[in-house]
C-alpha cells in the first residue's frame, strides 16, 4: 500500500505540472531554430537496416529493436538517442564510451580499465546493456565491428527490460544477412600510437529466401600509457531464412576474444585534483595487471505475421562467458604528509557464466470505436548459472622512485567465492491507446519474479553459507504525447525499476542484506521531439529521477539512502544544407544524496555528475570527393566519490576528420582525437584511480566495398 501511495503520488505531480512544462519545452525548442524554416524537403531514402526499417526519423520496431513496439521516434515518451553504423566508421568510434563522449545526459566510468561502464543520468551501471532488446549483463568492453546501430535510452523503464536500467539502457542492434545482396566491406587502420585494426562484413545471397552474412575483427591495442598493450578477436556468421512473407528466422553465433592491459590511472594531489605530476608513471604491475576474456553466444529470432493487426516474436540467446582479470593499483596517496610514497592494493578476480534466455512476444492492432490501441505484451524466462572467486595481494607502501619496477605482492589471501542461481520470470503488458488524433495515452505494468540462490564456498571449496533471494516486483509505465502536428510532439512519462540486493552482477548478499527490498527507481519526464523537416530534428527532456537504497549497518540495523537527479537534455540533428551536416547535444545535471546513517556525505552531490556537458560534430562536403568533420566535447567538473573530497577538472577536446573517396568503392580516412593535445581526466573510479585522457592521436584507415 505504501508502494502505491508513492505512485500515485508521482502521477499527480507529473500530470499537475504537464501544462506549465510543454509551455516551457515548447519556447527552448521554438528558439534556436525556428530560423531554418519549415519547408519540408523531398522524402527521406529507405533504408532497410538488418531488420528493420528507418525512414526519416521513424523506427518501425516490428521486426527488431529495445523498443518492442513499432512506434515512431517520434512517438516515443522517453529520451533516446540512436548512432548508426555509417556515424560510428566516419567518426571513428572505437568503443562504446566514444560513443557515450558525444551523447547527451550520459558520461563514461572507469570500470576499473576491464569493462564497459557508463552513468546514466547520475547512477552508473555495468549490466544495463542488451542486443537486439535481450540483456547482454557480463562485464567486458563490447566491440563495434558488428553494429548496425546503437541505441541508448535514458531513464529507467523495467516494463520493457525488467530489473536495472537504473537510469538508461544501450542496446546494440547487430547486423543481419540481407537476402537478394552480395557485398563485401572491409576496413584497416593504423594509429599514431601503433594500434592497428582490420575488419569485414561480407553477405551472400544463397537463394531468393535465404542469406548468410559474415563479420569479423582482429584488433591489436596500444595508447599513450606505458606497457599498455592487448589483442582482440570477434567473428559473427549470420543466417537469415524467409519462409514466407509471413515468417522469418535469424540465427546467429559470436565468438570474441579479449587480452588487454588494466591501467587504474594515477592519484590525486593535495588539492583534490589529479596529481598531474604523474600523468607518465604506471602504478601496478607490468607482468600481472591483465583482462582476459572469452565467449560463445548463440542467438536465435523467430518473426511470424499472423495479419497485418498481429504480429509475434520469439527470441533465444545462450551465452557462455570465462573471464579473468588481476589489477595492482593506488589505494592511498598524502602528498603533504608523504609526497614521496604511494600505497598499493590489488586482486584478482574470475567469472564464469552461463546464461539461457528466452522470450516471446505479442504486437497487436485493433480499434474499440474510434479509440485504436497497439498492445505489446510478452513474457521471459533468464536462467543464469555464475561463478565468482577473488583473492587479494597483501597491501603494500612504496617510494614513487620504485614504482616502474614495482612487482606486485602474490594474490594469495582469499576473499570469496561464491556459486550462484538466478532464474527470472517475467509477463509485460502495455497498451497505447490512441485518445485522440493528436493525443496517445501509454499504459503498462510488468511483473518480475527474481529468484536468487548463492552457494559461499571457503578456501577448501566447501559451502560454508547458503542464501536466497525471492524478490516480486510490479512496476508500473505511463506516459502521454500530444501531437499538434504531424512533425511535432510533446510527451510526459512516468517509469519504476528496482534493483536486487544481489546488484546487477549477482553479487553475494550478506545475510542481514537478504531481508531488503530491492531498490527503487523511478523517473517522472517531459519533452518535445520536432521534425523540421525530414532531414532535421530536435529533441529536449527535463527528468527527475530518484533512487531510493536500502542498507544494513551489519548489525540489524537499516535506513534509506537517498539520491535525486534531475536535469535537461536537448539533442540537434539535421543536414543544414546539401554539404553541412551537424549534430549537438546538451546536458545540464543536478542532484542530492539523501543519508541517514552518514551525515558527512548528507546533502553532497552525486559522484560522476558533471553539472554541464555539450558536444558537436560536423561534416562538410567541400568537393564531391573531399569532406572535413569536426568536434568537440566539454564535460563540467565532477566529484570522484560522494564524499566530494577529489575531484575531476573541466576539459574540452578536439576532434577532426578528413574524407577523400577516390570512387563510389574506396574512401581513404584521416580520424584525428585530442586534436589540440589537451590534458584531461575523463572519468575515475575512485580517489586515487584517476584515468589520463590521450593525447593527440591520428588513426588512418581505408575503407572498400565490392
Amino acid at each position: 500500500m505504501k508502494q502505491k501511495n508513492k505512485s500515485d503520488q508521482a502521477v499527480r505531480t507529473l500530470l499537475s505540472e504537464m501544462p506549465r512544462t510543454f509551455a516551457l519545452l515548447a519556447m527552448i525548442a521554438a528558439t534556436p531554430f525556428a530560423v531554418q524554416g519549415s519547408e519540408d524537403a523531398e522524402q527521406t531514402d529507405v533504408y532497410e537496416l538488418k531488420d528493420f526499417i528507418v525512414s526519416q526519423q521513424y523506427l518501425y520496431t516490428d521486426q527488431v529493436n529495445a523498443l518492442k513496439t513499432p512506434t515512431p521516434i517520434i512517438d516515443v515518451p522517453q529520451s533516446l538517442s540512436i548512432t548508426t553504423s555509417e556515424q560510428i566508421k566516419e567518426q571513428g568510434f572505437d568503443s562504446i564510451a566514444d560513443i557515450v563522449n558525444y551523447t547527451p545526459g550520459v558520461n563514461n566510468a572507469q570500470g576499473e580499465g576491464h569493462r564497459d561502464a557508463v552513468v546514466f543520468r547520475g547512477s552508473r551501471s555495468t549490466a544495463d546493456f542488451f542486443v537486439d532488446g535481450v540483456r547482454d549483463d557480463v562485464e567486458y568492453y563490447r566491440p563495434l565491428y558488428n553494429l548496425q546501430q546503437l541505441e541508448i535510452l535514458r531513464g529507467p523503464n523495467a516494463l520493457l527490460f525488467g530489473r536495472g536500467g537504473t537510469g538508461g539502457i544501450i542496446n546494440r542492434v547487430m547486423k543481419k544477412g540481407v537476402i537478394g545482396s552480395d557485398f563485401t566491406e572491409y576496413q584497416v587502420s593504423v594509429d599514431s600510437f601503433g594500434a592497428y585494426k582490420g575488419q569485414i562484413d561480407s553477405n551472400f545471397s544463397l537463394s531468393e529466401g535465404s542469406a548468410f552474412r559474415i563479420n569479423a575483427y582482429y584488433e591489436h591495442l596500444e595508447n599513450h600509457r606505458d606497457h599498455y598493450d592487448g589483442d582482440r578477436f570477434g567473428i559473427n556468421p549470420t543466417f537469415k531464412f524467409v519462409f514466407s512473407d509471413r515468417t522469418t528466422l535469424d540465427l546467429s553465433y559470436e565468438y570474441n576474444d579479449n587480452k588487454r592491459f588494466i591501467d587504474r590511472g594515477i592519484p590525486t594531489g593535495a588539492d583534490g585534483k589529479p596529481a598531474k605530476e604523474l600523468d607518465d608513471i604506471f602504478f601496478g604491475d607490468d607482468d600481472e595487471s591483465e583482462a582476459t576474456f572469452e565467449a560463445h553466444i548463440l542467438r536465435a529470432a523467430l518473426q511470424h505475421r499472423f495479419s497485418d493487426e498481429l504480429k509475434a516474436r520469439v527470441d533465444f540467446a545462450f551465452g557462455d562467458y570465462d573471464k579473468y582479470y588481476a589489477n595492482y593499483y593506488t589505494s592511498g596517496y598524502d602528498e603533504t604528509i608523504t609526497p614521496e610514497q604511494v600505497s598499493f592494493s590489488g586482486y584478482v578476480d574470475t567469472t564464469r557464466r552461463e546464461t539461457l534466455t528466452l522470450s516471446g512476444g505479442l504486437i497487436g492492432q485493433f480499434e474499440t470505436g474510434r479509440i485504436g490501441h497497439t498492445i505489446v505484451t510478452g513474457m521471459e524466462f533468464v536462467a543464469t548459472d555464475n561463478n565468482n572467486d577473488r583473492f587479494v595481494a597483501a597491501g603494500s607502501t612504496i617510494d614513487l622512485a620504485d614504482v616502474e619496477s614495482f612487482q606486485g605482492n602474490p594474490f594469495a589471501t582469499f576473499n570469496d567465492n561464491t556459486e550462484a542461481e538466478l532464474n527470472v520470470f517475467s509477463v509485460y503488458f502495455q497498451d497505447e491507446i490512441a485518445l485522440l488524433e493528436q493525443l496517445d495515452l501509454v499504459l503498462g505494468a510488468r511483473y518480475d519474479r527474481f529468484d536468487y540462490e548463492v552457494d559461499i564456498l571457503n578456501a577448501g571449496g566447501d559451502i560454508s553459507a547458503r542464501r536466497g533471494q525471492l524478490d516480486e516486483e510490479i512496476t508500473p509505465r505511463i506516459g502521454l504525447v500530444f501531437k499538434p502536428k504531424g512533425n511535432i510532439s510533446f510527451y510526459a512519462s512516468y517509469s519504476q525499476t528496482f534493483l536486487p540486493q544481489s546488484g546487477d552482477q549477482f553479487a553475494s548478499i550478506g545475510e542481514d542484506d537478504i531481508q531488503l527490498d530491492p531498490d527503487e527507481y523511478t523517473n517522472l519526464e517531459a519533452g518535445v521531439k520536432w521534425d523540421f523537416n525530414s532531414k532535421m530534428s530536435f529533441t529536449a527532456a527535463v527528468f527527475d529521477l530518484q533512487q531510493d537504497a536500502k542498507e544494513t549497518d551489519g548489525v540489524g540495523n537499516f535506513f534509506s539512502v537517498e539520491q535525486n537527479v534531475y536535469g535537461f537534455e536537448a539533442q540537434f540533428l539535421g543536414q543544414i544544407t546539401e554539404d553541412w551536416f551537424i549534430s549537438a547535444g546538451y546536458s545540464y545535471l543536478d542532484g542530492e544524496i539523501h543519508d541517514e546513517q552518514d551525515p558527512t556525505v548528507d546533502g553532497n552531490r552525486p559522484r560522476e555528475l558533471p553539472e554541464h556537458s555539450f558536444s558537436v560534430w560536423n561534416r562538410y562536403q567541400l568537393t564531391e570527393k573531399f569532406a572535413l568533420g569536426l568536434g568537440l566535447t566539454y564535460q563540467d567538473a565532477s566529484y570522484i566519490t560522494k564524499d566530494n573530497d577529489t575531484r575531476l577538472p573541466s576539459y574540452v577536446r578536439v576532434d577532426a576528420a578528413a574524407y577523400y573517396d577516390f570512387s563510389d568503392h574506396l574512401r581513404l580516412q584521416l580520424n584525428i582525437k585530442n586534436l589540440l593535445d589537451t590534458d584531461h581526466y575523463p572519468n575515475a573510479h575512485g580517489d586515487h584511480q584517476v584515468t589520463v585522457g590521450a593525447p593527440f592521436n591520428a588513426s588512418f584507415s581505408i575503407t572498400s566495398r565490392f
